[in-house]
């Protein structure tokens, strides 16, 4: 558990969980989700489906594809040639986006104390043949984890976000990220201007101000730690007036998205990601330790040629004392 467990309004925080994998039908995949949910399908869409049953909130299963998801919220078209060579594209594009675009499968924000339940869906996977993203060379398949922030003031959020940058390197090489994710713009790092002025010990923002200067470096999703829903959930038009995507959810939450999907690999589950993750709380909340790191990490940033003769993944690990095991 981490370091602070509820929220400001006495509720335990909350944890979304968010799969991408293949190997499944995606009607089958939607099918062994409502099975360990216990509720019923619905059909959203023909790539799409929302699982209900869980009291925190229904569980997504989809074609990552927003194109395909889009059309297939269409009524099919019948009785006509055009009508006809349309559903046979459709029927080509689908079957290419099966072993190409991840399925997803998304949890709804469930309890702390329920993590479990999700180890077991991940084992229930693996043994009816879901792959992730070591099956195939082009699989840039990821795990993403949405932890509730304990609070949402300025000095929480800046911890947060200094510890994250303080420790990306250590997680980065805990997180093993697959080459094919690597080479794509999805957890691209943050910009090292930015990393210097946030990790300096006297940047201290007031919310709005940590808001803009975050947008100014990072109009894009595709951060490690992707904070656009959190700062939606904060301020909404602020968020879409910079970067203008309707892939952009409001939520109370951080959007941390470097591990892998390695979901059928034996004995991977969200456990490894997760105890990784905890070590960003524990410095966030431990502020003369987190000051100390600051400072070390930044005098290592201006040293010349630092990134090639030092290595800082390994450094910072003295400041982790109850880092998991590898």
């Amino acid at each position: 558990m981490p370091p602070v467990t509820h929220t400001e309004q006495g509720r335990l925080r909350r944890l979304g969980v968010e799969l991408e994998l293949t190997g499944l039908p995606l009607d089958d995949l939607a099918a062994l989700v409502a099975r360990e949910v216990g509720g019923p399908v619905e059909e959203v869409g023909r790539y799409e489906f929302s699982v209900g049953g869980d009291e925190a909130g229904p569980w997504l299963v989809e074609l990552d594809w927003e194109w395909l998801k889009r059309k297939g919220r269409e009524p099919r078209q019948t009785g006509g040639l055009l009508d006809d060579l349309d559903e046979m594209g459709e029927g080509i594009l689908r079957a290419g986006a099966e072993r190409l675009v991840p399925m997803e499968v998304v949890s709804p924000p469930l309890p702390l104390d329920r993590l479990d339940e999700v180890e077991r869906l991940i084992a229930q996977l693996r043994k009816a043949g879901a792959v992730g993203t070591t099956e195939g060379l082009v699989n840039a398949f990821g795990m993403q984890l949405n932890p509730e922030a304990p609070a949402t003031d300025a000095d929480t959020l800046t911890a947060f976000l200094k510890a994250f940058l303080c420790l990306y390197d250590w997680l980065k090489l805990r997180a093993k990220v697959d080459l094919a994710r690597r080479l794509t713009a999805y957890v691209d790092p943050f910009p090292p201007d930015y990393v210097d002025k946030v990790v300096n010990v006297d940047y201290a923002p007031d919310v709005d101000t940590l808001m803009d200067d975050y947008l100014f470096a990072n109009p894009t999703r595709n951060r490690a730690l992707d904070l656009l829903p959190l700062f939606a959930h904060l301020d909404e038009r602020r968020v879409q007036r910079v970067v203008g995507d309707a892939r952009v959810k409001a939520r109370p939450a951080f959007h941390y998205r470097l591990p892998n999907c390695e979901v059928d690999r034996a004995g991977w589950g969200i456990h490894a990601a997760w105890n990784d993750w905890l070590e960003v709380e524990r410095l966030a909340h431990d502020k003369p330790r987190l000051d100390e790191v600051c400072r070390h990490y930044l005098a290592f940033r201006e040293r010349l040629m630092s990134g090639l003769l030092e290595d800082w993944a390994h450094q910072v690990e003295a400041w982790l004392p109850d880092k998991p095991a590898p």
